[in-house]
């Protein structure tokens, strides 16, 4: 199978580890000054760089707590070993597929994704992984489906956070077949060249860098081909904040803040706002996906 995109960030464009690994201290200084809304450009200032479990201090996985900093506290009660992952719906080859025996399949095409992301933040992470559109060939795609839906595992003996009703559980998301086939779409394993920990979606994860981050699913089990567009859980908690596509667009705020502009992870304490670029730097490659469509309706 051959590399279907050339990625055109080099290891230069990366954010640097140190730098990703102690961002809820670069946020919370930030915001301690004041400057998290602000505008104004200085010198860059590079935290010391933390331990690796301090990685997700500052994180969103409700299934373990909704402060930044649960996911990090009992994220290590989930077993990501041994792990399957069920794909069912309409494909030739319905299942649960175990996860080492999809890694011994893909680990030739696994390779480092160089893709920024943005959330209140931004920055360029180097995901490992492969495009999911060889997981779904692996199965099979029968010619009626038009979305991918993809569920959370679920247990509450091991998430903490469940037991709260904060979104309807599992979580589940969902894209459009042509985005999930789309070779920016990826499967992640790891990140900075090792196994993606439990509080960043272990042992596999969907990353979408186009749009906004909850669309990355975590700890992913099942993936379904449907012919209907799938229910998605932030969706479904407030469908007036947030859309099914959830494209990163500029021009659409979200409800209750702008969206125009984002700060660089690593920019300095009193590092400018950026603008905010649409589908994330990434409209060479998807606004195709969506030609004609009115993007603040479908958003």
């Amino acid at each position: 199978m051959a590399n279907r995109w050339k990625n055109d960030l080099g290891d230069r464009d990366v954010t640097p580890e140190a730098v990703y690994m102690t961002r809820r201290q670069w946020m919370a200084g930030a915001a301690g000054l004041g400057l998290v809304g602000a505008g104004r450009a200085a010198r860059a200032e590079v935290p010391e760089p933390n331990a690796w479990e301090d990685i997700t201090s500052y994180n969103n996985y409700y299934e373990f707590g909704t402060d930044k900093g649960d996911p990090a506290r009992h994220a290590h009660r989930l077993t990501v070993q041994p792990w399957t992952v069920r794909i069912d719906g309409l494909v030739d080859r319905p299942g649960a597929y175990d996860f080492a025996d999809i890694m011994a399949r893909m680990t030739i095409e696994e390779r480092i994704y160089r893709f920024r992301c943005v959330e209140a933040w931004s920055m360029v992470v180097p995901w490992n992984g492969f495009e999911l559109a060889d997981l779904l060939d692996m199965a099979g795609v029968q010619a009626g489906a038009k979305y991918v839906a993809f569920e959370t595992v679920l247990r509450p003996e091991e998430m903490p956070g469940v037991r709260y009703p904060v979104l309807d559980w599992p979580y589940v998301e969902g894209l459009r077949l042509d985005e999930a086939r789309h070779p920016l779409t990826i499967m992640a394993t790891g990140i900075y060249g090792r196994d993606i920990p439990n509080q960043n979606g272990a042992p596999l994860r969907l990353v979408v860098p186009w749009k906004y981050g909850f669309k990355s699913i975590k700890s992913v089990v099942r993936i379904t081909l449907t012919e209907a567009e799938p229910a998605t859980s932030w969706n479904k908690a407030n469908p007036r904040e947030y859309g099914f596509y959830s494209n990163v667009n500029p021009e659409v705020d979200h409800p209750r803040w702008s969206q125009a502009t984002e700060r660089r992870i690593g920019g300095g304490l009193f590092a400018g706002r950026e603008p905010t670029l649409m589908f994330n730097g990434y409209a060479d490659e998807v606004a195709g996906l969506y030609a004609g469509m009115d993007l603040k309706t479908y958003f």
